[in-house]
């Protein structure tokens, strides 16, 4: 309890404050929410609880987590680290991109929670330096991302491979199609707790359309919005989008990193790192940041490129407006998009005001807060410190899990 604290919950999220008493008394659980919404302490501190009585062995943990993305099981592997450093025990992560020896040599000492990828989980089982067969709980978190990764193959192997009488926990935003296979393999008779569905229509989240006649008026609206004072999350379709556009945003002035599946682990740590301490102000990234990434006080989300289908759309917009701050979530639409983008919406239940504008247009300013940018060029991503800021004060941002307010309840590209 003083490590939760110590982070500024007072209070109990509502799926923690539903799931932790099932958990604790040993029942599979289905837990259905979006992202920030608790999920990680609802899980996992009710987990380090049931395993503080007993001792685990090198290589072979207790409790196994298993997460998607590299960025989700870092942020988990790091949320649970205090809690569990708290009852004497060791929580670590194994993922893809990072040098398996170092991990090799992270199992040789007992770790009682292991947060792994389901790729690099299989890789080090291979190599016989992890057995799963002293797993008593697992919890995969995430679940219909793992299978819009097409990792659920790897997720049956290595639930296979842990104890048939083990507790499991599934936690995932929809549990439809191929997540509801799994559970209906895996889960024995789980109790389900849902919290609200993914949505991105909530009070605090405002939702436009900014319409753009072409791509040159586009690119030109993009850099002056990056240029705002605040945090901003850019999505593109393409890897090579979200390079090409970080230059364009430097050349002129923007500290901007980009996030995306062919990125190093040290590049795509640095990104998160920088844009989470509010020294980075723009993030350009891919599908990857629209899942799983927990990062408060983004106060603007926008759609460079619209996304591909409607999911995307919810889970990008739900990087702002969390834990009941608010946020803005603009989508640039050239004239050849407008009917894909009016679908998209439409599907997605949203409701877009829309607003024809221009680089120098009051109504951009008044939606974004766009500017002029320095036009002083920044050296590219690497070459500087990640906190050699191009302009303003860092944003203040509450910590991970943290409730906004004291005495508030506590809150394709990707390849693991």
């Amino acid at each position: 309890m003083k490590s939760v604290t110590s982070q500024g919950i007072a209070e109990p999220f509502p799926i923690q404050e539903a799931t932790i008493p099932d958990v604790l008394a040993g029942r599979d659980v289905l837990g259905r929410g979006p992202t920030g919404s608790g999920k990680t302490f609802a899980f996992g501190l009710p987990m380090l609880a049931l395993l503080k009585k007993g001792f685990s062995k090198p290589g072979r943990p207790r409790g196994l987590v298993l997460a998607p993305t590299r960025e989700l099981a870092a942020q988990i592997s790091d949320r649970l680290s205090d809690p569990a450093a708290a009852l004497g025990m060791r929580v670590i992560s194994v993922v893809g991109g990072v040098n398996i020896n170092t991990q090799i040599r992270a199992l040789a000492a007992p770790v009682d929670v292991l947060v792994a990828t389901p790729g690099r989980a299989k890789d080090l089982i291979d190599q016989r330096k992890l057995s799963l067969d002293d797993v008593r709980i697992t919890a995969i978190d995430e679940a219909d991302q793992m299978a819009d990764m097409g990792f659920l193959p790897q997720v049956r192997t290595l639930l296979d491979r842990t104890p048939n009488d083990g507790q499991r926990l599934l936690f995932s935003a929809t549990l439809d199609g191929d997540v509801d296979k799994l559970v209906r393999e895996y889960l024995r008779d789980p109790v389900t707790h849902s919290t609200a569905p993914v949505k991105a229509a909530v009070e605090t989240m405002e939702h436009y359309q900014l319409l753009v006649s072409d791509r040159d008026k586009r690119n030109e609206i993009v850099l002056r919005i990056a240029a705002r004072e605040g945090t901003t999350i850019m999505f593109m379709r393409t890897k090579h989008g979200v390079d090409r556009q970080v230059r364009k945003l430097r050349r002129v002035g923007i500290n901007a990193l980009g996030l995306h599946g062919d990125k190093s682990q040290g590049a795509r740590t640095r990104a998160i790192e920088g844009f989470t301490d509010g020294s980075v102000p723009v993030l350009v990234a891919t599908d990857i940041a629209a899942r799983g990434i927990d990062i408060g006080g983004v106060s603007l989300v926008v759609h460079i490129d619209p996304p591909a289908e409607h999911k995307a759309y919810l889970h990008r917009a739900g990087r702002t407006a969390r834990a009941g701050t608010s946020g803005t979530v603009v989508t640039l639409v050239m004239d050849d998009q407008r009917r894909e983008v009016d679908a998209l919406l439409s599907k997605a239940g949203v409701r877009a005001t829309k607003v024809k504008v221009n680089a120098s247009s009051d109504e951009l300013v008044r939606i974004t807060g766009a500017r002029e940018p320095s036009g002083k060029p920044l050296p590219p991503p690497g070459t500087q410190p990640a906190g050699a800021r191009a302009k303003g004060p860092a944003t203040p941002r509450r910590k991970a899990n943290a409730p906004a307010t004291k005495g508030r309840r506590g809150a394709p590209g990707g390849r693991a």
